[in-house]
């Protein structure tokens, strides 16, 4: 079997799973006190903030999930995903298969990346529903142009791969779940630290975080965080992402064989 057969089987076990609803519920929970505190993002100013109303929705919508709600949601899809076979013990009929464990990693890990895209994809819906119900209680357009949310929306995609790679070898190398989510959860919480230190590149956990925070700091012209140095970036990112997997391809299946 090639690595697109695979993955299609992977999809087939997890269709019955949950994680999408997981993924939807985690969604509509963060845009609900957006809904309710529509009026806050007419007093930035005030404050001596200066963004647009509209702006100040967006961003802080997308900060919202930047900072845990996609990440903890990615954790435990990843533990989700990787428990598929551990719990019924159909990883060892799977390595009975004359298909490599490596080809069964990375059909894996490419289901995780597409739940993710899901659920941006279902954070950048429920902007511009919850965008619509917050403009009609406060009478004004608090809605941003659908190729810029989309831009912005696709490059916080790009840049949580490397994220994705490292929740992916910590549900491989650790056989626990709980252990496993426990420590996906933990390396979320830095995140905010990691964005103010010149080296934020070196964790991969605060990348969606950043890119947004990034943005934030354009919109309001006076924000702390540096324009993203894109050299050190790229090449920190890459060199995150292929040895996680790696060492995710590595391992897989290696306690079932033993």
């Amino acid at each position: 079997m090639n690595l697109l057969s695979l993955t299609r089987v992977e999809f087939q076990k997890i269709r019955r799973s949950g994680i999408l609803l997981i993924l939807f519920a985690a969604t509509v929970i963060l845009w609900i006190p957006s809904i309710l505190n529509a009026e806050m993002n007419f007093t930035m100013g005030d404050k001596g903030i200066p963004i647009s109303p509209e702006g100040n929705y967006f961003i802080q919508g997308f900060l919202g999930m930047a900072w845990f709600m996609f990440p903890g949601s990615m954790v435990v899809s990843t533990v989700l995903l990787s428990q598929t076979e551990r719990g019924n013990k159909g990883i060892l009929k799977m390595l009975t298969l004359p298909v490599s464990t490596t080809k069964f990693c990375l059909a894996k890990f490419l289901v995780l990346l597409t739940l993710a895209l899901s659920q941006v994809l279902m954070m950048t819906g429920m902007y511009y529903l919850s965008g619509a119900i917050a403009s009609h209680t406060q009478g004004y357009d608090l809605l941003l142009p659908l190729p810029y949310v989309l831009k912005e929306a696709g490059i916080v995609y790009i840049a949580s791969i490397p994220m994705l790679a490292v929740f992916w070898m910590l549900s491989v190398c650790i056989q626990t779940p709980i252990f496993s989510m426990g420590i996906g959860l933990a390396s979320i919480v830095p995140s905010v630290l990691a964005i103010n230190t010149r080296v934020w590149y070196l964790y991969p956990m605060c990348y969606p975080f950043y890119v947004l925070a990034a943005e934030q700091s354009r919109l309001t012209e006076n924000g702390t965080v540096s324009v993203m140095e894109s050299a050190p970036w790229i090449t920190a990112a890459m060199v995150v992402t292929c040895v996680c997997l790696t060492a995710a391809c590595l391992r897989f299946g290696q306690a079932e064989r033993k």
